[in-house]
């Protein structure tokens, strides 16, 4: 089964807790603080296989959490770091958001490694909190959660021939006999269900990907059929091979079905109706294709294209056809950019202010301090030990934060709300 779109959540670890411990040693007295620091929770990363061709090892696995840190230890020890979690997937995915479908990745060079969310920090331990007048602190910091996202996989081949017409005019035997692939063929209307890839070999260092997509049909820029989730596998394609039935086996005009085929390209995607083609008169070596192949050839002369004439059943004029479009792909390549390596994803959200940014705004009688800096900190403190409130109290006069209260003449015993902390403002 071909699957070429799956809809995957991603998670990547916890960070481990700083813990509090304190040196207890023989002969040691007072030792102090000792608490280690988490160990960062493992991060999730995309792998591009190319040994993969589908997406089918998302149809029963949806879900990838990556483990988290363990905390610290004594003696200052850290905590293990969580194990990054590798997704591999095929050569040509697209990763977009699944709940705004921006693309966020777009992955197609084989064997690279794209950091897609990194593992939570872990959290520091109690040796971080000494101060000349804490000298033994009891409070340490949580590690920070993973990030988590839904993301949707959309597949589009990687391949740079596509074969494009209608239904049973012969773009599967022609892959079959150009290539190693072996596609289901038969005389019946939409024999081919799924794409299908084969890799064409003319000598040694020549070759190129050719795939075969399944019949198009009037509608199919618009879903008709399984339109769109064809057309989305020829977009990146350098060059189409347009195959038409010059001996109209099923009674339609090769003429027509051309013209229609063009139509439903232009209709899907500006771009797709710019790639170069080359018109493919297929069954020549019928008696009827006679008077159609004079007439195709006059469109191809109109349209600026080259015109071949093959019968892939026999195999005539198949291997001249491949020799030109092995000298096209490689003048194409030869004019290609360099390809841009990306290592790592950069969401939004994972880059948080500091501290120092907040806003105060008013909640009925309250006031609340907003600010992604503050409320990423108190996450990570045990709100319940009074040595973290300490804490808390004198990084507050530190960014300025009871002085901004003064001046918005704050109420003496107002309840100011800073994430899950309420405490009354006294000047």
């Amino acid at each position: 089964m071909f699957i070429d779109q799956a809809r995957i959540y991603v998670k990547s670890g916890d960070g481990g807790d700083g813990v509090v411990r304190f040196r207890r040693e023989k002969y040691v007295p007072a030792g102090g603080p000792a608490g280690g620091d988490g160990g960062r929770g493992g991060s999730i990363y995309f792998v591009v296989d190319e040994g993969l061709s589908t997406l089918m090892d998302f149809r029963y696995r949806r879900k990838f959490v990556a483990s988290s840190g363990e905390p610290g230890q004594s003696k200052k020890m850290f905590g293990k770091d969580g194990e990054d979690l590798e997704i591999r997937v095929p050569p040509g995915t697209l990763v977009k958001d699944a709940t705004t479908g921006e693309v966020l990745l777009d992955l197609t060079i084989p064997n690279s490694r794209v950091l897609v969310l990194p593992g939570g920090r872990g959290g520091r331990g109690n040796p971080h909190f000494t101060t000349p007048t804490r000298q033994a602190p009891s409070f340490a910091e949580r590690g920070e959660p993973g990030q988590e996202l839904w993301l949707q996989l959309e597949l589009k081949l990687l391949a740079d021939v596509g074969l494009v017409g209608y239904p049973n005019v012969g773009k599967s035997t022609l892959l079959s006999v150009v290539s190693k692939a072996r596609p289901k063929v038969a005389n019946y209307h939409f024999t081919t269900l799924t794409p299908n890839l084969g890799v064409v070999s003319l000598e040694p260092g020549h070759a190129f990907v050719i795939a075969d997509i399944p019949g198009l049909i009037e509608g199919a820029h618009a879903g008709v059929g399984l339109g769109i989730d064809f057309l989305r596998h020829i977009e990146r394609t350098r060059l189409i091979l347009h195959i038409v039935d010059a001996a109209g086996v099923d009674g339609r005009d090769p003429v027509d079905d051309y013209a229609r085929i063009n139509e439903e390209l232009r209709l899907y995607s500006a771009d797709l109706a710019e790639c170069p083609q080359i018109l493919v008169a297929n069954k020549a070596d019928l008696p009827e294709a006679k008077e159609n192949v004079e007439r195709l050839q006059r469109l191809a002369d109109e349209h600026g294209q080259e015109f071949f004439v093959i019968s892939a059943a026999t195999s005539q004029g198949t291997r001249d056809l491949m020799l030109r479009c092995d000298q096209l792909i490689r003048e194409m390549k030869k004019k290609d950019p360099a390809a841009e390596q990306v290592t790592e994803l950069v969401l939004p959200k994972a880059q948080t202010p500091p501290v120092d940014e907040y806003t105060i705004v008013r909640d009925n009688e309250d006031y609340v301090v907003q600010g992604a800096g503050l409320d990423r900190l108190l996450r990570r403190l045990d709100l319940n030990n009074p040595e973290a409130i300490a804490y808390l109290q004198n990084l507050f006069e530190k960014i300025g934060l009871y002085k901004t209260l003064a001046d918005m003449e704050v109420p003496e015993g107002a309840t100011v709300r800073v994430g899950e902390l309420e405490f009354e403002y006294m000047e």
